[in-house]
């Protein structure tokens, strides 16, 4: 029964009773009596209680829907409200879940292209870093190179350091473009691309190990991506915000899937709430269907955990 007849019902079930009092042989006394009085107050006790009953009972699932929609969170898909309740309120349930699936699924195709366009920028700008500023600097140091060779002898350190510094800064040119688009991923393959990164990231206070299964199942070159792209930001946001002087890199396989741990002893995620980086790396488990999840670790430090799918194509 729908929310309105339950009120109405139950509202005019009240008002044939008190018309059947009127035209039937009760009597109400002037003054009225305790007794009249009694009777009185207690019928209209029972109709506010019945209307409170129904009431409370038809609202709930609208409750729960607000709820639902306060906590809401589009790269946290999957929770749905619970279909209950009057048919009003279990139509309106239903037709909520319903926007929340095409939201989820619009929000999965625009991400998909936003990345892939992010994608296609940093490959453009690391070819540009690398075959223009590269070559340039390149350049300069070869003609650095001859000025050394003819400096007088009290401007070669100057000279030396010169070529130091554009040395260092073509190193870091490189550094950057190869962050930009992981070559080793696309030459090599994720495991190989992984031991680069965790290579990479072991600077001076940090110590960045692998623990990396080469008995993988197939993955398609988006989810290896991915999962590049997860690592490599979690270990960013390790060696920048965590103060953590230990990191530790795991891939292994799963029954349906593969597993990426990125695991610190740093000082945790604390209350802070979810910056860009964090966002980024939903929005590409999102694009793939994975099940990302970030935690403290067992004793101290962040646990980032990627579980990937594999689907009977991708084997």
């Amino acid at each position: 029964m729908s929310l309105f007849w339950r009120i109405f019902s139950l509202n005019a079930t009240g008002l044939i009773a008190a018309a059947a009092l009127l035209l039937g042989p009760v009597t109400v006394s002037t003054p009225v009596l305790p007794a009249e009085a009694l009777v009185v107050v207690v019928g209209l006790a029972t109709l506010l209680a019945g209307n409170a009953i129904v009431l409370r009972l038809g609202l709930a699932p609208l409750r729960r829907l607000g709820r639902a929609m306060a906590t809401a969170d589009l790269l946290r898909p999957g929770a749905r409200a619970v279909v209950a309740g009057p048919a009003e309120a279990a139509e309106l349930i239903t037709t909520y879940n319903a926007m929340l699936d095409r939201l989820e699924s619009e929000r999965a195709a625009g991400t998909a292209r936003a990345l892939l366009a992010q994608e296609r920028e940093r490959q453009r700008i690391a070819r540009e870093l690398h075959d223009e500023v590269g070559q340039t600097l390149t350049a300069v140091l070869l003609q650095l190179k001859r000025v050394a060779d003819r400096a007088p002898e009290e401007l070669r350190g100057e000279v030396g350091q010169a070529q130091e510094a554009t040395r260092a800064g073509l190193d870091e040119i490189r550094r950057i473009a190869r962050r930009l688009r992981p070559g080793v991923l696309e030459e090599l393959g994720l495991v190989s691309a992984l031991r680069s990164l965790a290579a990479e990231f072991t600077t001076h206070g940090l110590t960045v190990r692998h623990h990396i299964t080469g008995d993988l199942p197939p993955l398609t070159e988006q989810s290896e991506l991915v999962v590049y792209r997860v690592a490599q930001e979690g270990l960013t946001n390790t060696a920048r915000h965590a103060g953590a002087d230990r990191a530790e890199v795991r891939l292994r396989p799963l029954a349906d899937g593969v597993e990426l741990l990125v695991r610190d002893n740093g000082k945790g995620l604390g209350t802070a709430p979810e910056g860009a980086g964090i966002r980024g790396m939903r929005e590409r488990a999102l694009l793939i269907a994975a099940d990302l999840s970030l935690e403290a670790g067992h004793h101290d430090g962040t646990e980032v955990r990627l579980r990937v799918p594999v689907t009977a194509g991708d084997r």
